[in-house]
């Protein structure tokens, strides 16, 4: 079995610093994808960049917490707090979407707003994730997948890590059942997912020394590993101060990074790409 990779960087045009790391890092490095938040503060930059790279494989960022909404607050009140924006508590959310007629409302209306909104942007939606993977949701997965379908999505991410370490394995057992949900329902309906991710252990820590190491173990199949590269800091709105997105950054374009990739013999490619081989 043959190896393929992917490799994406996530919250594209949610700061400039993401855009440029994203930009140089497909030019120039080992970067072959993104996910766009349309409604990210520089969602316009990002969609330009996209535009002058037609290689690189950009998809829906779908954004539900941490994050800000493409409808007014006022149609989901539910969903945001005072200041307008998604509220940050993911636990609360999920019991409320999962037991609430009017949230799951509100969630189905901004779900197909951002689908619109990416649509607009006139690039070709090459696949679906969520912000910190809350399609794992089976409520919000359900309602994804039905957009993704509808809007031609030929892929979905599926966020799931082989296990490296005791938080790894307690993290898998939680949501196998839920994997092996959307693992079906994706082949089902026709598109195409992941083996297996990498960068959710890491997550703002997937620096040359940790890329090394998985691409020391690198697997056959269709592995995807993501991160959260930045070429600096930014004021408005930042990253967790423990997410090292500078590191992140260098390490897509390192080359010890790059010449490690072609010696795994792996195939790198786009969730795009996978559908139409």
């Amino acid at each position: 079995m043959s190896k393929q990779l992917i490799v994406t960087a996530d919250d594209f045009g949610r700061a400039l610093p993401i855009n440029q790391a994203v930009e140089e890092a497909h030019r120039h490095g080992v970067l072959t994808a993104a996910s766009l938040m349309v409604t990210g503060d520089a969602a316009d930059d990002a969609v330009q960049r996209a535009r002058r790279l037609p290689s690189l494989g950009v998809g829906l960022h779908v954004t539900l917490v941490d994050g800000i909404p493409a409808l007014p607050p006022a149609e989901i009140p539910d969903l945001v707090g005072p200041d307008g924006r998604f509220t940050d508590r993911l636990v609360s959310l999920g019991v409320k979407i999962f037991f609430d007629r009017n949230t799951r409302r509100q969630v189905a209306n901004e779900l197909r707003a951002q689908f619109q909104r990416y649509r607009a942007t006139g690039l070709p939606l090459g696949h679906v994730d969520a912000h910190h993977h809350y399609h794992l949701h089976p409520t919000v997965f359900d309602m994804v997948l039905h957009l993704a379908r509808e809007y031609g999505a030929p892929a979905i991410r599926v966020p799931w890590e082989p296990p490296a370490t005791a938080w790894g394995v307690l993290q898998t057992l939680f949501h196998r059942r839920r994997v092996r949900r959307m693992r079906r329902k994706i082949n089902e309906a026709g598109l195409v997912t992941n083996d297996r991710v990498f960068g959710i252990e890491g997550s703002g820590g997937m620096d040359r020394d940790r890329w090394l190491a998985i691409l020391a173990r690198l697997p056959d199949g269709i592995s995807e590993i993501y991160g959260h590269p930045a070429t600096g800091r930014w004021a408005d709105r930042p990253m967790p101060d423990r997410y090292r997105v500078e590191d992140e950054f260098r390490a897509l374009i390192d080359p010890a990074v790059v010449d490690a990739v072609h010696r795994t013999g792996a195939r790198l490619t786009t969730f795009a790409t996978l559908e139409a081989s």
